[in-house]
């Protein structure tokens, strides 16, 4: 994994703006209706290819396939795995609730937009889970290799990004299985085979965690936070189980609280589930911190410090507001977090999630979006003159 020796690297999340037409085909896949499966993987491959090339205009040092050949981070794996049908819907987080009025705000604000949703008609576990064949995870990884041979090497570091089993346990609900300890092993021995292809691959594995706080105000939201750390503990130890083979310093994990506007205010401290988190035998951590309810939460890596070989991506782009961020904001936000780790090297400049992660749920424009990662390539180069002296 790269380190920021010298000047500050730029990343993101992961998913970035999919075409319309794509999202489109994957809206028609996700509410049933039938679609060309030759079109859909080729606007794809054409999409990928594409964010490929924007990702190195924009300046990203550490880039991914932007997510295009799925229809959302965690969704996709229904294609990938067995046992997997029926559907339900996901109770509501907890701060929305709390604000009906701004409940029905989103409700006229979403009305007649087409996305992948991700609360309802969400697949449920009705059978036995396992990987169904290893070359579908192969070819994903051979398009983006192929993709980066196009444009002539790309990236400095390319990572590719795979869900943790605890957003599918709690987003693709157990139906099938006597306990949800056996449904994260089977989950776990599935993405084993993500996991290790994609590092096999060549490219630096991103899990997507966001269960780790998120599930706090939405499947814990009634119960003791206790709870909620027990569960975040099984979760970083199947992760751990399915990383066995995996050199620590070939991951790194995204935490979040969610990837939606809202209050947030029923959100968990960093400071309560840090300790849980730090269990993962992984080379570094992707937190939010440009969030305005997170900001703050950058002392935590001072008062509970990762270990010296661990980076921290530092979240200073927000993906869900359409104000490009002045670089000097950028700079600020990067130098702040690098003060609280108390080595700069081992700081990445980054977002705080996707911009997409579901299919046409992302709230920023495109050509935004592109502005934004910009802000945050010219805002890195501020910090590394500062923080290197150059």
């Amino acid at each position: 994994m790269l380190t920021s020796d010298g000047r500050i690297l730029t990343t993101h999340t992961g998913s970035l703006p999919r075409p319309a037409a794509l999202t489109e085909l994957y809206v028609q896949r996700s509410q049933g209706e039938p679609v060309d499966a030759t079109e859909l993987a080729a606007l794809g491959k054409a999409a990928l290819t594409d964010v490929v090339r924007k990702q190195l205009g924009a300046g990203i040092d550490i880039g991914n396939n932007g997510e295009q050949q799925r229809e959302a981070f965690f969704l996709y794996v229904q294609r990938r795995m067995s046992g997997f049908g029926g559907g339900w819907t996901r109770r509501p987080m907890a701060d929305i609730v709390r604000y009906p009025g701004y409940a029905a705000s989103v409700g006229v604000d979403d009305t007649g937009k087409r996305v992948v949703s991700n609360r309802g008609r969400l697949p449920q576990a009705v059978g036995e889970v396992h990987y169904l064949d290893r070359a579908l995870v192969e070819a994903e990884c051979a398009d983006f290799r192929a993709a980066l041979d196009a444009v002539g090497g790309g990236f400095a570091e390319p990572f590719m990004t795979a869900p943790s089993p605890g957003i599918i346990a709690a987003a693709m609900a157990n139906a099938w299985y006597d306990t949800e300890e056996a449904y994260l092993a089977a989950l776990g021995a599935a993405l084993r085979v993500e996991y290790e292809t994609i590092v096999r691959s060549g490219f630096l594995l991103q899990i997507d965690a966001p269960d780790l706080a998120l599930e706090r105000h939405v499947s814990y939201q009634d119960r003791p936070l206790g709870d909620f750390v027990a569960f975040a503990e099984r979760v970083v130890a199947t992760i751990n189980a399915a990383l066995v083979n995996v050199p620590r310093d070939r991951v790194r994990m995204h935490v979040c609280w969610g990837n939606y506007e809202a209050p947030h205010d029923c959100d968990v401290e960093l400071r309560e589930i840090l300790p849980a988190i730090k269990q993962a035998h992984v080379g570094g951590f992707v937190l939010p911190f440009a969030n305005p309810r997170h900001a703050h939460e950058h002392r935590c890596l001072t008062e509970l410090p990762l270990d010296q070989d661990q980076v921290i991506v530092a979240g200073v782009i927000d993906p869900l507001t359409n104000f490009v961020e002045h670089p000097e904001v950028v700079a600020d936000r990067i130098e702040v977090v690098a003060r609280a780790v108390g080595d700069p090297r081992r700081v990445i400049a980054g977002t705080d999630c996707g911009f997409d992660t579901s299919a046409g749920r992302g709230r920023v424009a495109d050509d935004v979006v592109w502005a934004k990662l910009s802000a945050l390539r010219d805002g890195a180069r501020i910090a590394s003159d500062r923080l290197f002296g150059r």
